[in-house]
């Protein structure tokens, strides 16, 4: 077997797509070299790194096709599909000879996709590993494809969490003119694939998420946990005619770009290896993605530009109030305060942030960056449920007045008194459970509530 691997073919100005390059090496595999395709891997990498284009994806092919022959046909088709007429454009190539299927892709590659997902890996230290494996290779520009490329062939040996995305191709003589797609066919195939197709549409914008805006060779891709559901519901869209199509297996969806550092790691979840629930909040590093418990510190606060940010405290200690006593939990001490924010594109999304009160107590994911994460969903763990509030007199319903320092409160006219201020429900928009960004707003690797597995009730987005 042989594992083919490429990434950084694409431009954000000229376009092109690293999927299509992908789909087209496969094709031209199966038929110059007469090779058989396994499958194709769309691995979405660290979507923080600042080199990406718009997903951070790279692929892998795994044919049965000769090492030697596989390098020479897919060099030849990056040498002419690749951008690189945009100077951050650097593709790369990595060729394995090894069996995915087996022990044979070593555990120094699986490691290396994993920090591809969540960190930050350097040009020298990937040619050094391709190096030390004799893997063949071939870039342009500075190589920074090869990391990408490295580290697609050594994910299947990283995750086990898989999803799907059907992607259709244009003509090419379409490339960077407006995509006819007719909108109400979207909408009509994505309700009938839902929910085991996600995020095909948002209904809440009336926008169709599958179909890109960008100018390359897409047409629109459909994206679930089914391979024959998500066909099913390209085949129903309504558009301009398609040269191409190709099934991709993916990690989109899958959350696995997140260190978990809450206190359960959620139920020790497959992360474990990769990020032990005793890292401190004082180790957060710009860059990476997160999923931590916190307490709301301060009123979230719109600013310019409708974006919204909410301060938060983490590191709680296990002696503090529960959220319902706001005047109790108050007072707890905390140990790190951290920025949230849900910023414009996240549309409705904004709305929950701003429904929070200090004191509720959550688990937010993220991105960090400059120190602020950048949310992509929560869930709230509990909720402050009463405050205390000046009470008022009982016979002539008026708030009474502050009777002196420590004397608790009076009302002149009616000579009722009460000892302190007193406890009153606070009616809530928000429940507890997950609630995450629309659609038009998610990230490819950020995992839709409806697809399930989380650790409480689940508020989706559609």
């Amino acid at each position: 077997m042989t594992v083919v691997g490429i990434d950084d073919t694409d431009s954000r100005e000229h376009g092109m797509c690293t999927t299509y390059a992908a789909a087209t090496i496969a094709e031209r595999l199966r038929r110059d070299a007469g090779a058989s395709i396994d499958r194709i891997l769309l691995v979405r990498l660290n979507p923080a790194v600042e080199f990406k284009t718009r997903g951070n994806a790279a692929l892998a092919i795994h044919t049965d096709c000769d090492p030697a022959r596989a390098f020479e046909l897919a060099r030849a088709e990056l040498e002419s599909l690749a951008e690189t007429r945009d100077d951050r454009t650097n593709p790369g190539l990595v060729v394995a000879d090894v069996r995915p299927e087996a022990d044979d892709l070593p555990a120094e590659l699986g490691r290396f996709a994993m920090r591809a997902i969540r960190e930050h890996l350097s040009i020298e230290e990937t040619r050094a590993v391709i190096d030390g494996y004799g893997y063949r290779s071939w870039h342009a520009g500075n190589g920074r494809g090869r990391i990408g490329a490295l580290a697609a062939i050594g994910a299947w040996r990283a995750l086990s969490a898989w999803t799907y995305e059907f992607i259709s191709y244009r003509e090419p003589d379409r490339w960077g003119t407006p995509r006819a797609v007719d909108h109400e066919s979207v909408f009509a195939a994505a309700e009938r694939g839902y929910p085991a197709v996600w995020d095909t549409v948002d209904r809440g914008e009336n926008e169709t998420v599958c179909v890109p805006h960008t100018p390359g060779p897409i047409l629109h891709g459909i994206r679930g946990d089914d391979p024959d559901r998500i066909r099913r519901v390209a085949e129903r869209i309504e558009s301009e005619p398609v040269r191409t199509s190709q099934l991709f297996v993916t990690n989109q969806g899958t959350d696995v770009h997140l260190r978990d550092l809450t206190a359960d790691e959620a139920g020790g979840r497959a992360q474990e290896s990769e990020s032990k629930a005793g890292h401190p909040p004082a180790e957060l590093q710009d860059g990476r993605s997160y999923r931590l418990d916190a307490r709301v510190a301060e009123p979230p606060e719109t600013r310019r530009g409708g974006h919204v940010f909410v301060a938060v405290a983490t590191g709680v200690g296990e002696a503090q109030a529960t959220a319902g006593d706001v005047d109790a939990a108050s007072t707890a001490p905390s140990h790190h305060t951290l920025t949230c924010a849900a910023f414009e594109p996240t549309k409705r999304f904004r709305d929950r942030i701003r429904a929070l009160r200090p004191s509720d107590e959550l688990t937010v994911c993220g991105e960090l960056a400059d120190g602020t994460l950048k949310l992509e969903k929560f869930a709230v763990r509990d909720l402050v449920t009463t405050e205390l509030v000046t009470p008022t007199c009982p016979d002539c319903e008026r708030t009474m007045e502050s009777a002196g320092r420590n004397q608790g409160y009076r009302c002149r006219d009616c000579k009722t008194s009460a000892a302190g201020k007193e406890q009153v429900p606070i009616e809530r928009s928000l429940e507890r459970g997950w609630y995450e960004v629309p659609p038009c707003a998610r990230r490819h690797i950020a995992k839709p509530l409806v697809r399930g597995g989380f650790d409480g009730p689940i508020h989706p987005e559609r």
